[in-house]
């Protein structure tokens, strides 16, 4: 668990990567300049951990692109104390972004494995979601709604109507909607059944699968 002088200089040389790309909300650059990706990675891949590039962790899952994580979460417009469900804890990578952000985070990962050793992982950095849940991303988490926000970090081939229901009024839903290829989906709430929606612009996910638990 070693983050040294040459890890954090490899996210700032990411940071001015990401600042490239478009991303501009400081917090959200901050948040990544701060957060130590290679100790989410294999150990077999921490050449790679500061590249702009989404990686294999277990269970067949990826780590996403830091690109794909800053612009996700720059759509969210995390303020202080937001209450965020996130669908797809995988590495908890996003997890800490969140934290990082002052978001209340309850986070949802339908397989085992990368549960159990991401609700390990993510305390011992110091990262603390209010919930991980083992469970099906699908369904959301009504008990705890309505979010701030909904964040959905694998491709969706349609919008799960029980997300959309979670959101407070004026609650953002960020979701990569698609099948080969995802489009990424603003949703805002703007009364109890009226949305706006705007598109992002086409990513690459790993599938939201239904119903696997």
């Amino acid at each position: 668990m070693k983050d040294t002088f040459k890890h954090k200089g490899l996210r700032q040389q990411l940071v001015n990567v990401l600042k490239k790309k478009g991303i501009t909300n400081i917090a959200v650059l901050n948040a990544i300049g701060k957060i130590p990706r290679h100790l989410f990675m294999d150990s077999g891949f921490l050449d790679h951990a500061y590249q702009d590039k989404a990686f294999p962790i277990s269970a067949d899952q990826t780590i996403s692109q830091p690109y794909t994580v800053a612009f996700q979460s720059e759509l969210l417009e995390v303020k202080k104390d937001d209450k965020i469900l996130e669908i797809g804890t995988g590495s908890g990578y996003q997890t800490a972004v969140l934290c990082e952000l002052g978001a209340k985070v309850f986070s949802i990962e339908r397989q085992q494995e990368l549960f159990k050793k991401t609700s390990k992982f993510l305390p011992n950095l110091g990262y603390r979601a209010k919930k991980l849940i083992f469970g099906d991303g699908y369904k959301g988490l009504p008990e705890e709604a309505p979010f701030d926000s909904i964040i959905v970090t694998a491709g969706a081939p349609f919008v799960p109507k029980p997300l959309l229901s979670q959101l407070k009024i004026g609650g953002r839903l960020v979701i990569p909607v698609g099948d080969d290829v995802q489009i990424m989906t603003l949703f805002i709430r703007k009364g109890a059944k009226e949305f706006e929606q705007e598109e992002f612009g086409e990513f690459r996910f790993v599938p939201l699968l239904e119903d696997k638990n």
